[in-house]
């Protein structure tokens, strides 16, 4: 795959990129292991301060960068531009609170005299150069949320990002180089997916992150393994949202309408599957449905856009295959579901009910603006089509039963639940999901200890 900005509107490429070669990489392999060195001693408040102008400059160049966000993969500019807001949050927070997240940790002094010791504490350093691979979706906010948490832990960064997205990569590097952070501490490396295996194989590479697909992630995890390095894998989802009775079913079928479609419906913690309970069935698919059909599909850069084009032909040609395989097998295609004629890689909101196990759209996951629908007896039968998957990131549960939010958060095989709203990441609350969907968790104080090394001190009596 090219490195290269193809507007996915009309298909044109607007501008493409040699990838780097070998010389260039050792070279920013040499500078990242020398930044890390002294990087590693400079203290919470410089990497704050660092930290935080970056956060200024981000919010100057909102508009431009949703402008680039929205030309390289689609998203509607709107959506773009709070992704950018989101992520001068997120590296606020993380200036505010890195410091007291990694502080030393002091253990009961019973077990302190217990173990022999005058005195121990649990301290957490900086690893190294983290190799972060990323994916196109959330072009900045995917990165931000590795590159904050590990620039205030005293790591380096390297990114590694989707071939589609460059001048996004390239606005990163330039981003934390402009804030003041030596040229070191994040670099973006434009190489292709067959690059990162020699480089994850560098031993001045010390771990790695990635968030992508499944394969991807197999890949990496199986070249750290042999090499004995940390990783964190967030990777796809199927997210669940059930409804039940109790449920303000109208708030949860319009709420529905905007999980599903966030992204012009790529995202892996979108909801995708919603699973209804019968007593409520018929109203809340009407007014989903309804909700689904009134979207203003069209120009990603129009403000009054809703659901922009998919990233790529190849994506749109998967979810089709997925809607045609179902609509094969019997299932019953309630609104969208074909191809729109003209330029650019739209796909219009699409609603498939009557789903079964056996077909391929219940077992894979659906990256575009396309919802199945599933009819659920009871709380029982809900957690079970919820957890008929692979993938286990978050779930969405609407009901103002408590003995039932119990049971879901009991129950529900997923690294989230969020109940009466839609799943949505926060700098605060861990991130990260079970089964297929990976391991390890981004954001908060768990975030940023991943890529620690948890150091025991002990001093003798």
């Amino acid at each position: 795959m090219p490195i290269a900005t193809v507007n996915p509107a009309n298909g044109e490429t607007l501008r493409t990129y040699e990838a780097m070669d070998a010389e260039e990489i050792e070279r920013r392999l040499q500078l990242a292991e020398a930044t890390f060195r002294t990087y590693r001693t400079s203290s919470f408040a410089d990497r704050a301060r660092l930290l935080n102008r970056a956060a200024e400059l981000l919010d100057d160049a909102q508009q431009d960068i949703a402008k680039v966000m929205t030309t390289e993969m689609g998203k509607p500019v709107k959506q773009a531009r709070a992704e950018a807001a989101k992520c001068a949050k997120a590296m606020r927070w993380y200036a505010e609170h890195a410091e007291s997240l990694l502080a030393d940790e002091e253990p009961a002094a019973y077990d302190v005299k217990d173990s022999g010791a005058s005195r121990a504490l649990v301290r957490y350093r900086p690893l190294g150069p983290v190799l972060a691979v990323m994916p196109w979706n959330f072009p900045l906010w995917q990165v931000v949320r590795f590159a904050a948490p590990a620039l205030m832990a005293g790591n380096v960064g390297l990114l590694k990002h989707a071939s589609n997205v460059p001048q996004t990569a390239l606005f990163l590097e330039d981003l934390f180089h402009q804030a003041g952070f030596t040229q070191g501490c994040f670099q973006t490396l434009l190489v292709g997916s067959g690059a990162v295996d020699e480089i994850l194989r560098d031993d001045r590479v010390k771990a790695a992150t990635l968030t992508g697909s499944e394969p991807a992630g197999r890949a990496v995890a199986a070249t750290a393994g042999d090499m004995v390095k940390k990783t964190v894998l967030e990777l796809g989802g199927s997210d669940p949202y059930i409804v039940m009775p109790s449920a303000d079913v109208d708030r949860a079928a319009e709420i529905a309408v905007t999980a599903r479609v966030q992204n012009n419906g790529q995202s892996c913690i979108a909801a995708k599957r919603f699973i209804v309970h019968t007593d409520v069935y018929d109203r809340f698919a009407e007014r989903f449905v309804e909700g689904m059909k009134a979207l203003k599909v069209g120009d990603p850069q129009e403000e009054d856009t809703e659901v922009g084009p998919l990233a790529s032909e190849q994506g749109r040609t998967d979810l089709e295959e997925l809607v045609d395989d179902a609509r094969r097998s019997g299932a019953s295609v309630l609104c969208g579901g074909q191809r729109p004629d003209g330029p650019g890689w739209y796909y219009p909101p699409t609603v498939v009910a009557d789903v079964n196990r056996e077909m391929r759209i219940h077992r894979e996951e659906t990256f575009g603006p396309v919802a199945t629908l599933y009819r659920a007896a009871d709380l029982d039968e809900a957690v079970l089509i919820a957890n008929d998957s692979a993938f286990g990131l978050s779930s969405n549960v609407w009901t103002r039963d408590e003995a039932e939010v119990d049971r879901f958060v009991r129950d529900l095989e997923a690294g989230g639940v969020y109940v009466n709203g839609m799943t949505a990441s926060h700098p605060a609350f861990p991130f990260g999901g079970v089964k297929r969907s990976g391991y390890g968790r981004e954001l908060s104080g768990h975030g940023i200890r991943e890529f620690c090394n948890i150091t025991t001190v002990w001093h003798g009596a």
